[in-house]
């Protein structure tokens, strides 16, 4: 019974086609470095969307950059044409970090989130294949705390993933003058961009060789009584995280607003890191008091992971 109705209401979640118009978000401006936007990117795993590329000042082809993928692309650069009026400022962070010698040169790759879709494209989906049915049902019936449904469609992050390896990272790797080893290509994300950020090097460890998740929302919901989601998160991290000895990855937390509930949930994740054989070399949490779930704490932290992720190799 449970079955036919998780399929029915499966069904009922796929997308309508209003949903894959790209969205009209302006072009931003940046402060420093230049963007070249691809508009309206074609893709047969997921809607079209914008995808805005930063080039660091002096960006040149006679040189050789590292990448960023970096989730949520509409909020990096530009706080003039966000909806909440902040940004990452990605590209200062970004600009003073290369040019003072603190990493290795780099691009960043901002993709357009999907929309409405965007839960649905971030969330693992190979976590949600391991619930049980009646987890599914509870996990597809969510909303968000405005009680629109939190997810519009089925989880659909493998296609997210695929569009990001199969076509995505082809495109810029033609076009622009990067390194394409895993070593020279990095993804980032926060709160469900940071577990989409996770899931990407788990699964794709030959494509990208670090992430960073910074105020990853562990709890799927958004409170913790009774909460199964956590432990099925983790369980997926103890399967199928990348092998230390050739990746990186770096978590961080605030404690306040809804970072307030990761504290717990981020030590346990911390404890199957160190189980698979992570250690300071390769990994690091970070925990910063005071600090809320918005992209202007996001923004005042980025040079930690930004270095974390390229550091100065001999």
């Amino acid at each position: 019974m449970i079955r036919g109705m998780l399929g029915i209401l499966m069904v009922l979640l796929l997308p309508s086609n209003d949903v894959f118009a790209a969205d009209l978000t302006p072009m931003p401006k940046p402060a420093v470095g230049r963007i070249e936007r691809l508009t309206d990117f074609a893709s047969h795993y997921v809607s079209a969307r914008n995808i805005d590329i930063w080039l660091p000042p002096g960006y040149s082809d006679q040189q050789k950059y590292a990448v960023l993928y970096m989730q949520d692309g509409q909020m990096l650069f530009d706080s003039a044409i966000t909806w909440n009026k902040q940004e990452w400022r990605a590209d200062e962070v970004a600009a003073e970090l290369i040019a003072s010698g603190k990493v290795r040169p780099f691009i960043i790759i901002g993709i357009h989130n999907g929309g409405k879709l965007r839960n649905s494209e971030y969330f693992p989906e190979r976590v949600f294949a391991n619930m049980s049915e009646q987890q599914k049902l509870q996990v597809m019936a969510m909303t968000n705390l405005d009680k629109t449904p939190l997810f519009s469609s089925m989880i659909i992050a493998d296609r997210y993933l695929k569009f990001l390896t199969a076509e995505l990272k082809p495109f810029i790797d033609s076009h622009y003058s990067v390194y394409t080893n895993f070593a020279n290509t990095a993804i980032m994300g926060s709160s469900r961009g940071g577990l989409i950020s996770l899931y990407a090097v788990s699964e794709y460890p030959d494509i990208f060789g670090s992430a960073a998740c910074l105020s990853t929302h562990w709890p799927i919901k958004y409170d913790m009584q009774d909460n199964p989601f956590p432990e099925v998160i983790l369980s997926y991290m103890l399967e199928k995280l990348p092998d230390p000895a050739t990746h990186r990855i770096y978590f961080d937390f605030g404690t306040e607003t809804l970072d307030a509930m990761y504290p717990a949930l981020q030590k346990k994740a911390d404890a199957v890191m160190i189980a698979k054989g992570f250690n300071s070399l390769n990994w690091l949490t970070q925990e910063f008091k005071g600090a809320d779930h918005s992209e202007k704490s996001w923004a005042a932290r980025l040079d930690i992971p930004l270095q974390f992720l390229f550091p100065i190799k001999n």
